[in-house]
């Protein structure tokens, strides 16, 4: 699909799902007016009137579903839920705006969206399927530790991969500060005269958690890319594009998360 397709109409946030007493800066966000950092920038400045008076304060407390906002005079109103994936190319980071000025996942983005953040994060040197929304509570969903979704990743590593390299990605490594690092499943894909790619599979996201993984076990990273979150597989989707989630992709995600939120609470149980 183009960049700029449009989006299918999911609708805006159901009416009597109401945000509840949040922020004004987090308010601006979750209606899709810019990130949370803008909107403190944008009340500072005196831009945000609330309920009809200029207000100075990010953190005063309103309810975005009864309280009127306005931003440089115009009305915020809640925006149609967008939700959408990427093929990230390596050498972009994850953020909206970067200090060091280099490029961001953002460019990938088609114009005339509203505000959307990116769900979880890939580092600037790894690649693939990335997922952005404005619909914050969604995202919260998809990243809870306790949805223990699966994220598949493949990975290229810069020698063959011996028979005992993925029992020790299983069984995990101690990477200081008291954690322990592993993997669901791993296997190998294919090697060749000095590399290999394997397979590898999460239910959670630590900060570089694969290459910290491998540099414990004395293995370094070429490539790494994730091809799948759950059940959607970033396909065929062209690097550095983005295309909008069908409805039934949506769907299917939302299904693994709730049966791995169920899973994981009847486990706690236990």
């Amino acid at each position: 699909m183009a960049k700029n397709e449009r989006f299918p109409p999911y609708g805006a946030a159901r009416s009597g799902s109401s945000m509840g007493n949040v922020s004004l800066a987090r308010a601006l966000s979750k209606l899709g007016c810019c990130s949370r950092s803008a909107g403190q920038a944008l009340v500072r400045a005196g831009k945000v009137e609330l309920n009809g008076v200029v207000v100075r304060d990010p953190g005063v407390r309103v309810d975005p579903d009864r309280d009127p906002i306005r931003v440089d005079g115009q009305p915020v109103a809640t925006e149609e839920r967008v939700y959408l994936m990427v093929n990230k190319p390596r050498g972009l980071v994850t953020t909206a705006a970067d200090e060091q000025g280099r490029d961001t996942v953002y460019r990938c983005l088609p114009p005339g969206l509203p505000w959307v953040s990116p769900v979880g994060r890939l580092d600037k040197a790894s690649e693939g399927l990335l997922l952005f929304t404005n619909d914050t509570r969604w995202a919260a969903r998809l990243t809870d530790p306790r949805s223990h979704l699966e994220k598949v990743y493949h990975v290229q590593i810069d020698r063959v991969a011996d028979a005992g390299v993925l029992p020790r990605m299983t069984a995990g490594v101690p990477a200081g500060d008291g954690e322990h690092l592993s993997v669901i499943r791993a296997r190998i894909l294919r090697s060749g005269t000095r590399t290999s790619w394997l397979e590898v599979v999460l239910d959670e996201g630590r900060n570089r958690h694969i290459r910290r993984l491998l540099e414990a076990l004395g293995l370094g990273v070429l490539r790494l890319v994730r091809i799948a979150i759950g059940p959607l597989a970033l396909g065929d989707l062209p690097k550095g594009h983005s295309r909008p989630l069908a409805p039934d992709e949506k769907a299917g995600l939302d299904g693994a998360t709730r049966a791995s939120t169920r899973r994981s609470a009847w486990s706690l149980s236990r």
